[in-house]
Protein backbone atom coordinates (compact mmCIF):
# COMPACT_ATOMS: atom_id res chain seq x y z
CA UNK A 1 0.00 0.00 0.00
CA UNK A 2 1.03 3.21 -0.83
CA UNK A 3 1.65 5.84 2.18
CA UNK A 4 2.87 9.93 1.98
CA UNK A 5 1.99 13.22 2.10
CA UNK A 6 1.69 15.71 -0.99
CA UNK A 7 2.04 19.06 0.28
CA UNK A 8 0.24 21.40 -2.19
CA UNK A 9 3.02 24.86 -2.34
CA UNK A 10 2.53 28.85 -2.90
CA UNK A 11 2.66 29.10 -6.51
CA UNK A 12 -0.37 30.29 -7.23
CA UNK A 13 -0.32 30.92 -11.77
CA UNK A 14 1.48 29.39 -14.22
CA UNK A 15 1.53 31.18 -17.24
CA UNK A 16 3.13 29.42 -20.70
CA UNK A 17 3.03 30.85 -24.38
CA UNK A 18 2.69 34.66 -23.41
CA UNK A 19 5.40 37.29 -24.01
CA UNK A 20 6.91 37.99 -21.15
CA UNK A 21 6.49 41.85 -20.60
CA UNK A 22 2.73 40.96 -20.66
CA UNK A 23 2.75 38.56 -18.25
CA UNK A 24 4.68 40.56 -16.10
CA UNK A 25 2.35 43.90 -15.79
CA UNK A 26 -0.67 41.07 -15.50
CA UNK A 27 0.73 39.79 -12.97
CA UNK A 28 1.31 43.10 -11.05
CA UNK A 29 -1.87 44.23 -11.97
CA UNK A 30 -3.58 40.29 -10.05
CA UNK A 31 -0.77 41.01 -7.57
CA UNK A 32 -1.80 44.92 -6.67
CA UNK A 33 1.99 45.72 -6.47
CA UNK A 34 3.84 49.12 -7.65
CA UNK A 35 7.13 48.60 -7.11
CA UNK A 36 9.09 45.55 -8.99
CA UNK A 37 12.63 45.52 -8.36
CA UNK A 38 13.86 43.17 -11.28
CA UNK A 39 17.28 41.05 -11.07
CA UNK A 40 17.90 39.73 -14.12
CA UNK A 41 20.39 38.19 -16.27
CA UNK A 42 23.17 40.55 -17.10
CA UNK A 43 23.67 39.68 -20.54
CA UNK A 44 20.28 39.43 -21.13
CA UNK A 45 20.46 43.35 -19.66
CA UNK A 46 23.54 44.04 -22.05
CA UNK A 47 22.95 42.53 -25.26
CA UNK A 48 19.18 42.23 -25.69
CA UNK A 49 16.45 44.87 -26.30
CA UNK A 50 14.25 42.33 -23.48
CA UNK A 51 14.96 43.79 -20.29
CA UNK A 52 14.21 46.88 -22.22
CA UNK A 53 10.41 45.95 -23.55
CA UNK A 54 9.95 44.66 -19.70
CA UNK A 55 10.95 48.17 -18.52
CA UNK A 56 9.13 49.80 -20.77
CA UNK A 57 5.57 47.97 -19.98
CA UNK A 58 6.26 48.50 -16.34
CA UNK A 59 7.03 52.27 -16.43
CA UNK A 60 6.89 53.90 -13.04
CA UNK A 61 6.07 50.46 -11.84
CA UNK A 62 9.62 49.47 -12.51
CA UNK A 63 11.46 50.73 -8.88
CA UNK A 64 15.02 49.01 -9.56
CA UNK A 65 17.37 47.04 -11.68
CA UNK A 66 20.14 44.24 -10.45
CA UNK A 67 22.25 42.42 -13.11
CA UNK A 68 25.45 41.35 -11.47
CA UNK A 69 24.36 37.93 -9.62
CA UNK A 70 26.95 35.38 -10.51
CA UNK A 71 27.06 31.52 -11.31
CA UNK A 72 25.57 29.66 -7.88
CA UNK A 73 24.33 32.67 -6.36
CA UNK A 74 27.37 33.92 -4.08
CA UNK A 75 26.41 35.77 -0.68
CA UNK A 76 27.52 38.86 -1.60
CA UNK A 77 25.58 39.48 -4.50
CA UNK A 78 22.67 38.43 -2.21
CA UNK A 79 23.06 40.84 0.03
CA UNK A 80 23.99 43.57 -2.54
CA UNK A 81 20.42 42.69 -4.41
CA UNK A 82 19.08 42.79 -0.72
CA UNK A 83 20.15 46.23 0.05
CA UNK A 84 18.94 47.27 -3.58
CA UNK A 85 15.37 46.04 -3.18
CA UNK A 86 15.56 47.63 0.58
CA UNK A 87 16.61 50.60 -0.47
CA UNK A 88 13.70 51.34 -3.60
CA UNK A 89 11.27 49.56 -0.83
CA UNK A 90 10.04 47.23 -4.11
CA UNK A 91 7.05 45.36 -2.92
CA UNK A 92 7.71 42.78 -5.82
CA UNK A 93 10.73 40.35 -7.43
CA UNK A 94 10.63 40.50 -10.67
CA UNK A 95 13.34 37.56 -12.00
CA UNK A 96 14.25 37.24 -15.42
CA UNK A 97 17.28 34.90 -16.09
CA UNK A 98 18.74 31.50 -15.13
CA UNK A 99 18.76 29.39 -11.92
CA UNK A 100 20.95 31.59 -10.09
CA UNK A 101 18.92 34.77 -10.57
CA UNK A 102 16.10 32.76 -9.78
CA UNK A 103 17.84 31.26 -6.36
CA UNK A 104 19.36 35.05 -5.63
CA UNK A 105 15.58 35.73 -5.36
CA UNK A 106 14.15 33.67 -3.32
CA UNK A 107 17.05 34.68 -0.80
CA UNK A 108 16.68 38.02 -0.91
CA UNK A 109 12.73 37.58 -0.16
CA UNK A 110 14.06 35.78 2.92
CA UNK A 111 16.78 37.93 3.88
CA UNK A 112 14.22 40.93 3.49
CA UNK A 113 11.91 39.12 5.73
CA UNK A 114 14.55 38.62 8.58
CA UNK A 115 16.50 42.06 8.60
CA UNK A 116 19.55 40.39 7.16
CA UNK A 117 22.08 43.08 5.78
CA UNK A 118 25.19 41.21 5.95
CA UNK A 119 27.18 37.96 4.51
CA UNK A 120 27.45 36.05 7.82
CA UNK A 121 23.65 37.11 8.51
CA UNK A 122 22.86 34.70 6.00
CA UNK A 123 23.95 31.55 8.82
CA UNK A 124 20.57 32.37 10.79
CA UNK A 125 18.38 31.51 7.72
CA UNK A 126 20.04 28.62 6.09
CA UNK A 127 19.28 24.93 6.85
CA UNK A 128 21.51 22.93 9.58
CA UNK A 129 21.05 19.30 9.41
CA UNK A 130 18.39 19.17 7.07
CA UNK A 131 16.52 21.29 9.21
CA UNK A 132 15.18 24.90 8.06
CA UNK A 133 15.38 27.17 11.43
CA UNK A 134 12.47 29.52 12.59
CA UNK A 135 12.43 32.54 10.50
CA UNK A 136 9.90 35.30 9.47
CA UNK A 137 7.67 34.31 6.39
CA UNK A 138 8.61 36.53 2.94
CA UNK A 139 6.29 39.53 2.16
CA UNK A 140 7.82 40.95 -0.80
CA UNK A 141 7.54 37.56 -2.64
CA UNK A 142 8.88 36.93 -6.44
CA UNK A 143 7.50 36.44 -10.05
CA UNK A 144 9.56 34.53 -12.32
CA UNK A 145 10.67 34.26 -15.72
CA UNK A 146 12.71 31.52 -16.09
CA UNK A 147 15.69 31.95 -19.21
CA UNK A 148 17.11 28.18 -18.72
CA UNK A 149 15.18 24.89 -17.84
CA UNK A 150 16.82 23.32 -14.30
CA UNK A 151 13.46 23.68 -13.16
CA UNK A 152 14.38 25.92 -9.63
CA UNK A 153 11.15 28.59 -10.00
CA UNK A 154 9.05 25.91 -9.10
CA UNK A 155 10.79 25.10 -5.80
CA UNK A 156 11.05 26.57 -2.43
CA UNK A 157 14.50 25.91 -2.14
CA UNK A 158 17.55 28.15 -2.77
CA UNK A 159 21.06 27.63 -3.27
CA UNK A 160 23.55 30.28 -2.15
CA UNK A 161 27.43 29.29 -2.14
CA UNK A 162 29.47 30.24 0.75
CA UNK A 163 32.72 31.32 -1.01
CA UNK A 164 34.98 31.49 2.26
CA UNK A 165 33.79 27.94 2.79
CA UNK A 166 33.47 26.84 -0.83
CA UNK A 167 30.45 25.28 -0.01
CA UNK A 168 26.79 25.61 -1.45
CA UNK A 169 23.90 25.99 1.26
CA UNK A 170 20.04 25.65 1.08
CA UNK A 171 17.55 27.85 2.51
CA UNK A 172 13.96 27.08 2.28
CA UNK A 173 11.15 28.00 3.11
CA UNK A 174 7.17 27.22 1.82
CA UNK A 175 6.67 31.11 0.33
CA UNK A 176 10.32 31.38 -1.39
CA UNK A 177 9.13 29.64 -4.28
CA UNK A 178 7.49 32.21 -7.13
CA UNK A 179 4.13 33.60 -6.48
CA UNK A 180 3.73 32.78 -10.22
CA UNK A 181 5.72 31.49 -13.10
CA UNK A 182 5.89 32.86 -16.50
CA UNK A 183 6.71 30.66 -19.57
CA UNK A 184 7.74 32.94 -22.57
CA UNK A 185 9.82 30.38 -25.13
CA UNK A 186 10.89 33.69 -26.95
CA UNK A 187 12.87 35.25 -24.33
CA UNK A 188 15.02 31.83 -24.23
CA UNK A 189 16.22 32.48 -27.78
CA UNK A 190 19.08 33.87 -26.39
CA UNK A 191 20.70 31.72 -23.80
CA UNK A 192 23.37 30.26 -24.78
CA UNK A 193 23.09 26.37 -26.65
CA UNK A 194 25.47 24.98 -23.66
CA UNK A 195 22.77 26.62 -20.94
CA UNK A 196 19.64 25.83 -22.35
CA UNK A 197 20.48 22.38 -23.39
CA UNK A 198 22.75 21.00 -20.23
CA UNK A 199 19.82 22.49 -17.89
CA UNK A 200 17.42 20.60 -20.27
CA UNK A 201 19.70 17.68 -18.77
CA UNK A 202 19.34 19.02 -15.36
CA UNK A 203 15.30 18.84 -15.58
CA UNK A 204 15.92 15.15 -16.63
CA UNK A 205 17.52 14.39 -13.66
CA UNK A 206 14.83 15.52 -11.45
CA UNK A 207 13.02 12.93 -13.79
CA UNK A 208 15.38 10.00 -13.44
CA UNK A 209 16.12 10.55 -9.53
CA UNK A 210 12.40 10.96 -8.80
CA UNK A 211 10.96 7.67 -11.44
CA UNK A 212 14.03 5.65 -9.60
CA UNK A 213 13.26 6.97 -5.87
CA UNK A 214 12.10 4.23 -3.08
CA UNK A 215 9.74 7.03 -2.01
CA UNK A 216 8.13 7.92 -5.22
CA UNK A 217 4.55 6.97 -5.39
CA UNK A 218 1.89 7.53 -8.50
CA UNK A 219 1.14 10.98 -8.32
CA UNK A 220 4.90 11.64 -8.59
CA UNK A 221 5.44 9.15 -11.16
CA UNK A 222 2.59 10.86 -13.53
CA UNK A 223 4.68 14.05 -13.58
CA UNK A 224 7.73 12.84 -13.84
CA UNK A 225 7.59 10.30 -16.68
CA UNK A 226 5.57 12.63 -18.94
CA UNK A 227 8.32 15.35 -17.71
CA UNK A 228 10.62 12.81 -19.10
CA UNK A 229 8.87 12.24 -22.14
CA UNK A 230 8.91 15.98 -22.91
CA UNK A 231 11.90 16.64 -22.17
CA UNK A 232 13.16 13.30 -24.45
CA UNK A 233 11.75 14.57 -27.17
CA UNK A 234 12.09 18.40 -27.16
CA UNK A 235 15.96 18.71 -26.59
CA UNK A 236 16.77 16.89 -29.74
CA UNK A 237 14.35 19.48 -31.76
CA UNK A 238 15.74 22.74 -30.19
CA UNK A 239 19.35 21.37 -30.81
CA UNK A 240 18.19 20.99 -34.47
CA UNK A 241 16.72 24.25 -35.13
CA UNK A 242 16.88 26.70 -31.80
CA UNK A 243 14.73 28.95 -33.53
CA UNK A 244 11.50 26.11 -33.01
CA UNK A 245 9.43 27.84 -30.18
CA UNK A 246 7.28 24.80 -30.21
CA UNK A 247 10.08 22.81 -28.81
CA UNK A 248 11.23 25.52 -26.67
CA UNK A 249 7.45 25.08 -24.71
CA UNK A 250 7.50 22.00 -24.96
CA UNK A 251 10.77 21.57 -23.05
CA UNK A 252 9.77 24.48 -20.79
CA UNK A 253 6.95 22.53 -19.73
CA UNK A 254 8.37 19.47 -19.14
CA UNK A 255 10.87 20.89 -16.76
CA UNK A 256 7.60 22.35 -15.28
CA UNK A 257 6.57 18.80 -14.98
CA UNK A 258 10.09 17.38 -13.42
CA UNK A 259 9.60 19.62 -10.27
CA UNK A 260 6.25 18.15 -9.56
CA UNK A 261 7.63 15.11 -7.63
CA UNK A 262 9.85 17.03 -5.76
CA UNK A 263 7.44 19.36 -5.07
CA UNK A 264 5.24 16.12 -3.73
CA UNK A 265 8.03 15.21 -1.44
CA UNK A 266 10.03 12.68 -3.33
CA UNK A 267 13.86 13.33 -2.58
CA UNK A 268 16.57 13.57 -5.62
CA UNK A 269 19.32 11.58 -5.03
CA UNK A 270 23.36 10.81 -5.55
CA UNK A 271 23.27 12.68 -8.91
CA UNK A 272 22.13 16.17 -7.08
CA UNK A 273 24.12 15.27 -3.41
CA UNK A 274 27.27 14.91 -6.11
CA UNK A 275 26.01 17.81 -8.33
CA UNK A 276 25.86 20.50 -5.24
CA UNK A 277 29.53 19.84 -4.46
CA UNK A 278 30.51 20.25 -8.05
CA UNK A 279 28.90 23.20 -8.10
CA UNK A 280 29.99 24.77 -5.15
CA UNK A 281 33.05 24.04 -4.56
CA UNK A 282 34.27 23.24 -8.03
CA UNK A 283 32.34 26.21 -10.06
CA UNK A 284 30.76 23.02 -12.60
CA UNK A 285 27.79 24.61 -13.84
CA UNK A 286 24.49 23.16 -12.77
CA UNK A 287 23.18 21.27 -16.39
CA UNK A 288 26.84 19.70 -16.19
CA UNK A 289 26.82 17.82 -13.31
CA UNK A 290 23.49 16.41 -14.36
CA UNK A 291 25.65 15.60 -18.10
CA UNK A 292 28.08 14.05 -16.03
CA UNK A 293 26.95 12.29 -12.95
CA UNK A 294 23.19 11.05 -13.48
CA UNK A 295 24.56 7.79 -15.96
CA UNK A 296 27.33 7.04 -13.17
CA UNK A 297 24.80 7.22 -10.49
CA UNK A 298 22.03 4.92 -12.54
CA UNK A 299 25.16 2.39 -12.74
CA UNK A 300 25.64 2.08 -9.59
CA UNK A 301 21.84 1.94 -8.20
CA UNK A 302 20.94 -0.40 -10.91
CA UNK A 303 21.70 -3.62 -8.38
CA UNK A 304 18.84 -2.14 -6.64
CA UNK A 305 16.69 -0.82 -8.34
CA UNK A 306 16.62 -2.05 -12.14
CA UNK A 307 12.71 -1.91 -12.48
CA UNK A 308 12.41 1.34 -11.91
CA UNK A 309 15.04 2.44 -14.50
CA UNK A 310 13.29 0.40 -17.30
CA UNK A 311 10.57 2.91 -16.67
CA UNK A 312 13.21 5.79 -17.30
CA UNK A 313 14.29 3.75 -20.78
CA UNK A 314 10.74 3.39 -21.75
CA UNK A 315 9.92 6.93 -21.22
CA UNK A 316 12.57 8.22 -23.01
CA UNK A 317 11.34 5.72 -26.43
CA UNK A 318 13.90 2.86 -25.85
CA UNK A 319 11.75 -0.04 -23.61
CA UNK A 320 14.06 -2.75 -23.21
CA UNK A 321 17.30 -1.17 -23.57
CA UNK A 322 19.53 0.16 -20.17
CA UNK A 323 18.65 2.78 -18.65
CA UNK A 324 22.22 4.19 -18.02
CA UNK A 325 23.16 3.81 -21.65
CA UNK A 326 20.39 5.62 -23.16
CA UNK A 327 20.96 8.53 -21.10
CA UNK A 328 24.69 8.39 -21.92
CA UNK A 329 23.38 8.00 -26.00
CA UNK A 330 21.19 11.01 -25.13
CA UNK A 331 23.66 13.44 -23.82
CA UNK A 332 26.07 13.03 -26.04
CA UNK A 333 23.78 13.81 -29.09
CA UNK A 334 23.19 17.27 -27.52
CA UNK A 335 27.03 17.72 -27.54
CA UNK A 336 27.49 17.94 -23.77
CA UNK A 337 29.85 16.64 -21.54
CA UNK A 338 30.17 13.25 -20.32
CA UNK A 339 33.03 12.85 -17.71
CA UNK A 340 34.56 14.30 -14.87
CA UNK A 341 37.82 14.51 -17.05
CA UNK A 342 35.57 16.75 -19.71
CA UNK A 343 34.80 19.06 -16.72
CA UNK A 344 38.35 19.48 -15.57
CA UNK A 345 37.55 17.47 -12.19
CA UNK A 346 40.80 15.23 -11.78
CA UNK A 347 40.86 11.87 -9.67
CA UNK A 348 43.06 13.64 -6.72
CA UNK A 349 39.80 16.07 -6.14
CA UNK A 350 37.53 12.46 -5.83
CA UNK A 351 38.27 11.96 -1.81
CA UNK A 352 37.27 15.50 -1.14
CA UNK A 353 34.15 15.25 -3.01
CA UNK A 354 33.29 12.39 -1.89
CA UNK A 355 33.53 13.64 1.75
CA UNK A 356 31.58 17.02 1.07
CA UNK A 357 28.94 14.44 -0.84
CA UNK A 358 27.71 12.86 2.17
CA UNK A 359 27.23 16.21 4.26
CA UNK A 360 24.91 16.99 1.33
CA UNK A 361 20.97 15.93 1.81
CA UNK A 362 20.40 13.97 -1.08
CA UNK A 363 22.92 11.35 -0.31
CA UNK A 364 21.14 9.24 2.55
CA UNK A 365 17.92 9.50 0.36
CA UNK A 366 19.75 7.88 -2.74
CA UNK A 367 17.75 4.30 -3.62
CA UNK A 368 20.87 2.56 -3.01
CA UNK A 369 22.38 3.04 -0.17
CA UNK A 370 25.96 4.73 0.24
CA UNK A 371 27.46 3.74 3.52
CA UNK A 372 30.55 6.18 3.28
CA UNK A 373 32.87 8.65 1.28
CA UNK A 374 34.04 4.93 -0.38
CA UNK A 375 30.77 4.19 -1.90
CA UNK A 376 30.50 7.98 -3.32
CA UNK A 377 34.15 7.54 -4.80
CA UNK A 378 32.95 4.31 -6.44
CA UNK A 379 30.30 6.77 -8.73
CA UNK A 380 32.67 9.02 -9.50
CA UNK A 381 35.16 6.69 -10.92
CA UNK A 382 32.39 5.56 -13.18
CA UNK A 383 32.11 9.16 -14.08
CA UNK A 384 35.97 9.62 -14.74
Amino acid sequence: MHQGRVVFGAIEEVVFGHPAAEAIVAQMDRLGTSRAFLMVSGTLNRQTNEITKIREALGSRCAGLFDAMPAHTPREAVIAATQAARAVEADLIVTIGGGSITDGAKAVQLCLANDIDDIAGIDRIRVHKGAAPEMKAPIVRQVSVPTTIAGGEFSSIAGVTDRAAQVKQMLRHPLAVPRATILDPAITVHTPEWLFLSTGIRAIDHCVEAICSRETHPYADAQAVKGLAMLADALPRVKADPGDLDARMDAQIGTWLSMGALAAGVPMGASHGIGYVLGGAYDVPHGYTSCVMLPAVMRWNARDNAERQMIVAAAMGYPGRNAADVLDAFIRSLGMPRSLADVRIAPDHFNAIAEAAMRTNWIPRNPRKIEGPADVREILLLAA
